[in-house]
């Protein structure tokens, strides 16, 4: 059996031409679809760019419902930011979506946990959301590849993964609670429209950092 692309096995080639986002929840309906179709939308409104750059952004669940539509209230919350919401399927988390992906961004530190267990080299690359957006703001974006000089997307976010992994045993959260993205399932619209803008905000400097290119208007 050939191994699915990506960077998780060592020695195991890949085309350099895209970088695979991976948010992971519980039941990839709620935070994990809201995460990504917000990087989604992000990543054309910076780029001006449908293909957005050779990045690729999709989502699993731990405990995915395999083939369920997100939540109608992810939904309204998607579509108050004017992101697409339409045609999710839900997946359940596998070794191949893993193993694709050059960056993990997970809901909580419980997540990040089953991610790594899974191997597939993953610790490096595995972050919660907010783990990765407070390292991300302590990294020189001048440390980067700029793609104003001939750089790439995609050569710009794998150096970013790798100055993040390099941060993470010196700069702790000041709480556990505070790399928690909590669950909003079953949760009232407003419950649902408070995640979504702590998801937003947690996603604004990451997608900037990712692009090197910074929030139109």
């Amino acid at each position: 059996m050939t191994a699915p692309e990506g960077r998780g096995i060592a020695g195991h080639e890949f085309d350099g031409k895209t970088f695979r986002i991976l948010h992971v929840s519980t039941g990839n309906v709620c935070r994990s679809p809201i995460t990504e179709r917000l990087t989604r939308h992000a990543l054309i409104h910076r780029l001006d760019d449908p293909l957005v750059g050779g990045l690729i952004v999709e989502s699993a669940g731990t405990w995915g419902h395999e083939g369920a539509p997100m939540e109608s209230n992810a939904e309204q919350v998607l579509a108050d930011f004017g992101a697409d919401y339409s045609g999710f399927v839900g997946r359940e988390l596998l070794d191949e979506h893993v193993i694709r992906a050059d960056l993990v961004l997970t809901a909580t530190r419980d997540h990040r946990a089953q991610v790594i267990s899974m191997g597939h080299s993953a610790g490096l690359r595995t972050f919660t959301l907010k783990e990765f957006t407070r390292l991300v703001r302590a990294i020189d974006p001048a440390t980067l590849p700029d793609p104003r000089d001939g750089h790439n997307t995609v050569d710009r976010a794998r150096a970013l993964v790798r100055a993040a992994a390099a941060l993470r045993g010196w700069l702790l959260a000041p709480s556990a609670e505070a790399d928690e993205v909590n669950d909003p399932y079953g949760a009232p619209i407003t419950f649902f429209r408070s995640i979504g803008e702590e998801i937003q905000q947690a996603l604004d400097p990451v997608v900037t950092a990712l692009t090197g290119v910074r929030t139109k208007g």
